[in-house]
């Protein structure tokens, strides 16, 4: 059974009428989600899951989904972004909650902040299955992450091992756990610190992309942190502006994207879906005109680090600081 990082209600069957998975966190989501699916298959193989985003629950649609069937057939039904559904819908989730439907489950997806609270709390008063999937923004939690998908592959780690992970990947838990599960694949025996070292430690293109990803969540501080730590590693300066022009480019091209599902717009962008949710978490705060000054200031650095002036290190910090600022700018 896939292995959600997360504390749970004594209530814990994946079967339960009503699953809620609170939080932020994308793949501890994902993974909430799974679970569900994964019991629901596993009791019934032909279990119909429906997987629907607010736009596409309105008013009535709930109680067409969970009408009775002449076949009572299993069914999922999952609702994603739970929280910006709309009032008419939420009235109707809070009746189904009343009364839920045999051989269905749902399971609702929500941020967990004071927008769409009701609905929140009226599905904890129905007494529904809660999985909490918080943003993990300490580096304790994902170290912890780490350790626990070590143990949920039944493989063994040092906790030198553990941190070096972190400390090379980053923040990304998608990224983390695929790199725990590739050592897992890859190597025999307990993992240590040197294994780690001779896979993720200084790779390039991680600690380069870390740089990128703190600026356009406008985290200042911890990218000019993640820089300065890429550049006494080695990293190449060029390596490090051509991560901060695809993350900002990333931001442009998914702002002025038509909406849809991940897998619709990865195919339109030529992203992976997992890097379009990133992104969608990115981009806030991001203005068409913020774009445009952080473009500039990438292609200012560049020209920097290409020997257009005379301190490379200078000319990626005032860029880092640059793009922190410009994704900040429609936050005021």
């Amino acid at each position: 059974m896939l292995s959600v990082m997360a504390k749970k209600t004594a209530q814990d069957d994946p079967l339960a009428p009503v699953t809620l998975a609170v939080g932020q966190e994308d793949l501890l989501l994902d993974r909430a989600v799974q679970e569900v699916v994964a019991a629901a298959r596993a009791a019934d193989a032909d279990t119909d899951v429906r997987d629907l985003t607010p736009d596409q629950l309105q008013p009535g649609t709930l109680a067409e989904l969970t009408s009775p069937s002449l076949f009572a057939e299993r069914k999922v039904v999952i609702v994603r972004n739970a929280q910006d559904l709309s009032a008419d819908t939420v009235k109707d989730v809070k009746a189904y909650l009343g009364a839920p439907a045999e051989e269905i489950t749902l399971v609702l997806l929500h941020a967990g902040g004071a927008k769409g609270k009701g609905l929140l709390d009226a599905a904890r008063k129905a007494g529904a299955r809660e999985v909490a999937c918080p943003k993990m923004t300490k580096p304790a939690d994902r170290l912890a992450f780490v350790r626990s998908e070590f143990r949920t592959l039944g493989r063994a780690a040092t906790p030198e091992a553990c941190q070096a992970l972190v400390d090379s990947i980053g923040s990304d838990l998608r990224e983390l756990a695929s790199a725990v599960s590739q050592l897992t694949a890859d190597v025999e025996g307990t993992i240590d610190e040197a294994v780690v070292g001779r896979y993720y430690t200084g790779r390039a293109e991680a600690s380069s992309f870390t740089v990128a990803d703190r600026a356009v969540e406008g985290r200042a501080a911890e990218a000019l942190e993640a820089l300065r730590w890429s550049l006494s590693t080695g990293v190449a300066p060029v390596l490090i502006t051509s991560a901060l022009a695809q993350g900002v480019r990333a931001i442009g091209k998914l702002s002025s994207a038509r909406g849809g599902r991940p897998a619709d717009l990865a195919r339109e962008l030529g992203m992976p879906p997992w890097k379009i949710d990133r992104v969608r978490q990115q981009m806030r705060g991001w203005t068409p005109d913020g774009v445009a000054m952080a473009l500039t200031a990438v292609a200012e650095a560049d020209a920097g680090v290409k020997g257009g002036g005379d301190d490379p290190e200078y000319a990626l910090e005032k860029a880092v600081v640059a793009i922190a600022r410009a994704a900040r700018s429609g936050r005021r």
